[in-house]
């Protein structure tokens, strides 16, 4: 009998040990944060927090994302003159200024 207890320990640890990656996967899953919003990071200095302005720069929060893929771009090629956006954008991909976009354009 006492065999058996001396078993079960280090089963019942292996089997919370095995239980862990699943755990924790589900926990990230939770506050994983999309690379549309880590990429709009370096626009909440100007824009706010979630593109809202608290000041005079514009809020972009919720514009239609065609509108901002086109702005972004726009600012990249240097067609629309900045100083800042243009320092901004300039390495972004196409891909990414979609994300940046969408991210934007989901924030009502």
């Amino acid at each position: 009998m006492r065999t058996a207890n001396r078993l079960k320990a280090p089963l019942l640890i292996l089997a919370a040990l095995l239980c862990l990656p699943i755990v924790a996967n589900a926990e990230l899953q939770k506050s994983e944060i999309s690379r549309g919003a880590m990429l709009s990071n370096t626009c909440a200095g100007c824009h706010g927090t979630d593109g809202k302005s608290p000041g005079a720069v514009p809020s972009i929060n919720g514009k239609p994302k065609e509108f901002l893929e086109m702005a972004i771009k726009k600012y990249r090629s240097g067609e629309w003159d900045s100083t800042v956006m243009r320092r901004h954008v300039r390495g972004y991909t196409d891909e990414e200024i979609s994300l940046i976009a969408e991210y934007f354009a989901s924030k009502k």
